[in-house]
């Protein structure tokens, strides 16, 4: 990874469509609510058929080392929707970046004759194979986020949309923007090395293409506050003027913003990514240069839990004509602003 500054051509093409399913994952076949209770996070929500005891659902949990917000508030989402059914048991192996170590974890779970399970893996490819040897004994695998290697790995798959998220990024700055051809646009993003941040980087030039604009100066992070700030501090020094700025992630922006502050710099607004309680606090701050985020889910293994109990308990998807629980599940990447903040808040997580 380079700390440079970059300055990318234009990135040729049309926005592509963007593909992503809005599921109501606690529904059955019938859509009729059978009554409302209050969600401690979301408020009223509609309970259905399926939420109704059913037989005990044994559900094995893995996910890499709670080392930063959103990877925090991923266990915590699904131990909180696991607390919601009597019939589930959810049982958390401990966060780690190790790919042994998470392998053995998996094994563990087979080997205890799980009913599902719910597995976002440090290293797709490299948790392929013990996926496979668990569906392969009949218990079904929900992947979550970073995606296995083979189709078969997994019974369904949840997916935030990192290609969106530069898409959403990038239309936001457009409106903001596109009125003005000249105008400066920087990128903070992640660890370029990584499939995410190529996506997100692809979706955001082309989005910015379809308005005229560009990439004026980029810069890659490694999603760490330090990282956001070293490499921030490079982009202002480097920039005199800048007009708007994506940063790819919340938990860093914590460091983008710190070294915005030392700069003394405040001419451009700045667009977050993620869907951090500190970035939306942010927002509701008509002095902050922070105007939006963009929300990547930190709900993906709650939605997990949801369907490794439907697919285990038999049951269906809400709002589908079609029988049974989606291969694969992509979640949308909204962009979150002063005129919707309240409405995201209760999913938004600690950096």
């Amino acid at each position: 990874m380079s700390s440079s500054i970059v300055r990318p051509r234009r990135v040729a093409g049309a926005v592509a469509a963007t593909a992503c399913a809005a599921l109501l994952l606690a529904g059955c076949v019938s859509n009729e609510p059978r009554e409302t209770e209050e969600d401690a996070a979301t408020g009223p929500v509609a309970v259905t058929e399926n939420d109704e005891p059913g037989d005990e659902v044994v559900i094995g949990f893995s996910a890499p080392a709670a080392d930063h917000g959103w990877m925090g508030a991923i266990t915590t989402a699904a131990r909180a929707e696991a607390e919601k059914y009597e019939d589930v048991d959810l049982r958390v192996a401990e966060g780690t970046n190790d790919v042994n170590v998470q392998i053995s974890q998996i094994e563990g779970f087979i080997n205890d004759g799980v009913d599902a399970i719910v597995l976002l893996p440090f290293d797709g490819a490299a948790l392929t194979d013990v996926a496979l040897e668990a569906m392969e004994a009949g218990i079904p695998v929900i992947n979550v986020d970073r995606e296995f290697t083979s189709p078969f790995a997994a019974r369904a798959t949840v997916l935030g949309d990192n290609y969106g998220m530069g898409v959403s990024a990038g239309t936001y700055i457009c409106e903001q923007l596109g009125d003005n051809p000249d105008a400066v646009v920087a990128e903070i993003a992640g660890i370029d090395s990584l499939p995410l941040t190529q996506d997100r980087s692809q979706g955001f030039a082309d989005a910015l293409e379809d308005c005229g604009l560009d990439v004026d100066a980029r810069v890659a992070a490694e999603f760490t506050v330090e990282s956001g700030e070293e490499q921030t501090a490079n982009l202002l020094s480097a920039e005199p003027q800048i007009d708007a700025i994506w940063n790819h992630d919340d938990d860093q922006g914590i460091g983008v913003l710190a070294a915005i502050e030392n700069a003394g710099r405040d001419e451009f607004f700045l667009v977050g990514g993620a869907g951090s309680n500190n970035m939306m606090e942010k927002i509701q701050d008509p002095e902050s240069v922070v105007k939006a985020t963009v929300i990547y889910p930190s709900t993906q293994a709650a939605d997990g839990v949801k369907l490794a109990r439907l697919i285990a308990q038999n049951k269906n998807v809400s709002d589908l004509a079609s029988i049974g629980v989606p291969r694969t599940v992509q979640l949308f990447a909204p962009v979150v602003t002063a005129d919707n903040v309240e409405e995201y808040l209760p999913i938004g997580f600690d950096s």
